[in-house]
């Protein structure tokens, strides 16, 4: 299967470890899935990873364990049907969403936002393509990561409430000139897929998404309302921290809610459906099976890596920093003969070190 990358893995992926460093030819089944068995051990014992782990091959699940503490305060262990917060990994559905709208003849992806939003705030956002917001090519301004003005982050709750603390700001550069990684341009996505569907955006992606690829433990959670198996997120707070750094729940740090660009939930189980229901054209306009995405930030990170080397497709999250998961996804690459620069072809709807 040709693998298509939708984004890159963070920069912290510089091999550090010796777990990491190992690579020889590509495993075999029974190899791969007791090395990777004695690895997480490893890991999990040293403090270095939470979470949980799913391997499938051909479309059968061959390895499905999960390590750590979903909630350290009432010592409540990671399972196998924790809902891990995915962060960017919900760009892909956003995608999906518009390309879907796109198929009906809804949108015209190489037509202009103005076209369908003539009363956005930036006139030369305005200018930007349909396709410039999916490739980060837009150019806007703003962080989708701040408060709003006199509240917190759990006031933001909505794409909406997101789009105020961006919309008005400048432009970084005028659309199609440039490319930089832009949560925004996935807020506005949402934003156009409530518009012309006229549907509420959670609502869509969990009828034309997640149903249809049998995704049930999947979807944007309000903070103070969690699902009982949801893990909370547990970060040092700092960038670089040695291992054994101290940790604190990333409750406070959180949005209110997920946005179309980010910060939804769900199990490596349903991250694996997703790739199924791909392969068998279950979600229309959805992207090639072979994709690889990541999402994280303080006390998240998650991967989902379709059409490895020998049929194999890989779901991780976990609820510590980067690169909890994608140090586990980038030990299976390696073990599977994938080359350490095949990583894609730059950022792109997947992968981020944000929410």
């Amino acid at each position: 299967m040709t693998r298509q990358r939708a984004g890159v893995l963070a920069a912290s992926l510089l091999v550090t470890s010796p777990l990491v460093a190992q690579q020889a030819v590509p495993l075999t089944s029974p190899q791969l899935i007791a090395r990777l068995g004695t690895t997480l051990d490893s890991l999990s014992a040293a403090g270095e990873f939470s979470g949980a782990v799913a391997l499938s091959q051909s479309g059968k699940l061959v390895f499905s364990h999960a390590y750590g503490m979903a909630d350290r305060a009432t010592k409540r262990p990671n399972t196998v049907e924790t809902e891990f917060n995915i962060g960017s990994i919900n760009k892909v559905f956003t995608a999906t969403g518009i390309r879907q709208l796109a198929a009906v003849g809804t949108i015209n992806l190489d037509s202009t936002l103005g076209s369908y939003w003539p009363e956005y705030p930036s006139s030369t956002a305005r200018q930007a393509t349909i396709r410039q917001l999916m490739e980060h090519q837009a150019g806007l301004g703003g962080n989708i990561f701040d408060p709003p003005p006199g509240g917190t982050r759990h006031d933001v709750r909505h794409n909406n409430d997101y789009l105020k603390l961006f919309a008005s700001e400048p432009q970084a550069f005028a659309p199609g000139t440039s490319r930089r990684y832009c949560n925004a341009c996935y807020v506005v996505l949402g934003m156009l897929i409530e518009r012309l569907s006229r549907e509420d955006y959670y609502a869509y992606v969990a009828q034309h998404i997640y149903a249809p690829a049998g995704m049930m433990h999947t979807g944007s959670y309000q903070v103070d309302s969690l699902p009982p198996n949801t893990a909370i997120g547990y970060t040092t707070g700092v960038e670089d921290a040695p291992p054994g750094a101290p940790v604190h729940p990333n409750t406070v740090e959180l949005p209110g809610r997920g946005s179309a660009a980010g910060g939804g939930y769900s199990t490596t189980g349903d991250l694996l459906l997703f790739i199924e229901a791909l392969k068998a054209g279950k979600v229309p306009s959805g992207p090639p099976a072979g994709i690889g995405i990541a999402g994280g930030s303080g006390g998240l990170n998650a991967v989902l890596e379709g059409g490895l080397p020998g049929g194999y497709d890989l779901a991780v999250a976990s609820n510590l920093d980067p690169p909890a998961a994608e140090r586990v996804a980038e030990m299976v690459r390696r073990w599977l003969g994938v080359p350490p620069d095949d990583r894609g072809p730059g950022p792109g709807p997947g992968a981020q070190p944000k929410p």
